[in-house]
Order: structure tokens, then sequence, then C-alpha cells
């Protein structure tokens, strides 16, 4: 696709990135049959072609309008059309691109400015935890809306982190959010590792991955919370504390994952920070990439004499999409001794959590919620499974199911 960039944008970081990526596409529209939101709504600007035009346009100098923020705030950032795309075409960093540049020029309705602060800086908070906690005391009488948002009891374990040191270890994120929504998966994550012989340590400045301010147009913001990180880790990458130095940085949350595998590119231009970013990135690995390593002494701790749950698994878009991994999580709980199967249509497609778009776009998300449960459904699995909390407070919010990370249902094995 030939552009020809504004003055505003000839030679700026954002306007080389756009163009290199804009000259990939080649218009031929494989990427609008896997849109999620094309399917819903029929809309060409809608879909990911119509989304590459509407930033093209705008680029070139076109005037963004409150339409074209709103076709861009649809987007989903699923990145289902970049497992489609033939080119290569880097659709979500483009997104990420196009919505920096029309939430510069067109100004949002007050009420919308409001929520999405709250959002940005309320989810990133200290204080999250224990306004969630609250929530939880008093969920029968928060809005219905919200109602959905607020998890139910943990397990009375979810807080018992291992206490043996072992001489591997592994860094971990425990996520802005995942700590006061579902604290469960980070200490089971904990356990099953503690149980194959891996030490989990974490890094207490260490807080949101950089992807809720990325994703909600605050693109320094973002930045600024992955150098925190970047800081807070780096002691632990080098060797240089008491806990000596980690082979991994573990990811249980896809979504965070998918943004911690991309610090290389977007600090990029960041001389203090290039060099430190592209090694992070590098030992970042999803959880489904680490513990094949460990299946024997898994499959050891294990045994073969209980029958394992029938699982569902839902794979999240970040880590089927966004990190292309596929079939990791399938293959290792089969071989310990699990049935657990794919829904048998539209695996492939998002479940409509995708981060806050939730709460931005809850009608939208609400079809995609119910879509993915109706496919899900012939499985008649005990459990529904996946790998990211977002998708699975999304599916249990409608679900008789009970729906859970897949490693609290290995960790519950393991301690039984």
């Amino acid at each position: 696709m030939q552009t020809q960039l504004a003055p505003e944008f000839q030679g700026t970081p954002a306007g080389e990135d756009a163009e290199a990526i804009l000259r990939r596409c080649v218009h031929c529209g494989f990427c609008t049959a896997t849109c999620p939101t094309y399917q819903l709504l029929g809309d060409e600007l809608d879909g990911p072609r119509g989304r590459i035009y509407m930033i093209k346009q705008v680029l070139e100098g076109a005037t963004p309008t409150r339409s074209t923020q709103l076709h861009l705030d649809r987007c989903l950032t699923c990145r289902n059309c970049e497992s489609t795309c033939p080119s290569g075409v880097q659709y979500g960093q483009l997104l990420e691109i196009g919505r920096a540049v029309v939430e510069a020029k067109v100004e949002r309705p007050a009420a919308e400015r409001a929520t999405r602060w709250a959002l940005k800086e309320g989810l990133t908070s200290a204080a999250f935890g224990p306004a969630m906690k609250l929530g939880q005391w008093f969920r029968p009488l928060v809005p219905k809306a919200l109602q959905d948002k607020v998890p139910g009891p943990q397990p009375a374990h979810a807080h018992d982190w291992p206490t043996r040191t072992h001489a591997r270890k592994v860094l971990m994120l425990l996520g802005c959010v995942q700590p006061a929504m579902m604290p469960n998966i980070n200490s089971a994550t904990a356990r099953v590792l503690d149980a194959a012989g891996v030490q989990t340590v974490v890094a207490d400045g260490a807080g949101c991955c950089g992807a809720i301010r990325s994703h909600l147009g605050d693109h320094e913001g973002g930045l600024a919370d992955m150098r925190r990180n970047i800081d807070a880790w780096w002691p632990l990458v080098q060797g240089l504390t008491a806990a000596g130095k980690v082979e991994a940085l573990i990811m249980n949350a896809s979504g965070c994952g998918v943004t911690v595998k991309e610090y290389g590119h977007a600090l990029a231009r960041d001389p203090a920070y290039a060099e430190k970013a592209r090694r992070i990135s590098e030992l970042c690995v999803d959880l489904s990439e680490f513990l094949p390593g460990l299946l024997p002494a898994l499959q050891s701790k294990l045994g073969q004499a209980k029958a394992r749950a029938k699982l569902a698994y839902h794979p999240p878009c970040t880590l089927q999409h966004g990190q292309q991994l596929r079939g990791g999580v399938e293959g290792l709980m089969r071989a310990l001794g699990y049935t657990i199967n794919l829904a048998p249509c539209d695996s492939h497609l998002c479940c409509g959590s995708a981060g806050t778009y939730s709460v931005l776009q809850p009608e939208l998300s609400k079809q995609l919620r119910d879509r993915k449960l109706e496919a899900l459904a012939p499985l008649q699995a005990e459990t529904i499974v996946s790998a990211n909390i977002g998708c699975i407070q999304q599916l249990q919010s409608a679900s008789r199911t009970p729906v859970r990370h897949w490693i609290e249902v290995l960790d519950a094995d393991l301690r039984s």
C-alpha cells in the first residue's frame, strides 16, 4: 500500500514505523474474514482493512473525526488478523500508532475521558486491591454491570506460597489486577514450579506490564510502566541479589506476556533502555513454553492412578495470535493425563474480554462472550480453562461451568 505521509509525521518514529507496516498491506481482505467485530457488525470500517485505510488517511493528513475514533475503539486488538495475513502486516503496532494520533486530535466527551482515566489509573493503583475486596464483600449491592467484574471467593490456599529454595530460579510478574482478583493463579504457578524443583521469585517494584495505559492511548505512561519493570527486574536478571540469577521471566497471564515480549520493540529507540528491554523480551516465556521442560518431574509427582478432569480450553488471543503460541497448553495437559479439547468451531475467535474492552464496549463484548460459550458447550466439559485472567473472568460471568486457569487445575491435582 503506497503512502505519502503528511509533513507532521515525516521523519518521526511513529511515521516511519507506520509507513513500513502500511507498505506490506496488499488489500487482500483475508483479515476481514477472521475479524470478530466485522463478523458482528458487517461494516468494512469495523474490520482490519477498513481501519488500516482510516489510519493511512489520517497519517496522510486527513482530519480524523469521532467516527474514526469509534471504529478504532471497537477493535479488540485480538490480532487474529495477523495470524490470517499472508503479508505479515503488523496490525497491532499500526493500530496503536493510529489510536495515539487520533486521541491527540479528537477530543472525547467528558464522561468517556473520565471512564478511561479511571481505568488507566485505578487498575494500576495500589488501591485496586482494597477496592476489589470491598466489591467482593458487598457484591450483591454492586451494580450488575460491575458484578461481572468481581470474582467470587478464592480458595483457602490462594495465598499459600512455597517456602523451599531451589538452585533453579525463575522470575514471575504478579500483574496489576491478578493478585487482587485471582491470587490463586500466581500461587498455583509457584507451587507447580516448586513441585518440579524450580523456585519462583518476584520483584516487589514491578507492576502493570504497560498494556493498560498503552491500549488506552497513554503511550508515554505505558513506556514508563515498562521502564519501571525493567529497573525492578534487572538486578535479578544480572544475578545481583541474594536470590541469585534467574533463568527466565515467566508469564501466566498471556495479556502481560505478549506486552513484555514486545518491550524490545517498544523501547528500541530509548538509548538508556533499548538493550535491557531486548534482554527482558528474550527472557520472557509463557508458562506453557516453560513447563514442558519439567514434564518428567511433573509426571512423577502427579502419578497415573487418578482420573483427570475433562477440560474445555479457550486459547486467549494474546497467546494464539499475539504470541503465536498454539498447542502448548493442550499438549502439556494431555501428556499429564487430561482430556482437553478446543471448541469444535471458532476457537480462533476472541471471547470479548480484551483488557478494558469489556468495560468500554460492553454490548459487543457480551455478544462475543455468549458466542464463545455457545461454541464451547458441545464439549460438555467439567471445567473450562484458559491462560489469561481477563478471559477467565469474562467467561465465568455467564457460565455455570467453572472457569479456571489451567495451572490451577494442575496444582489442585498435585496437592491432592
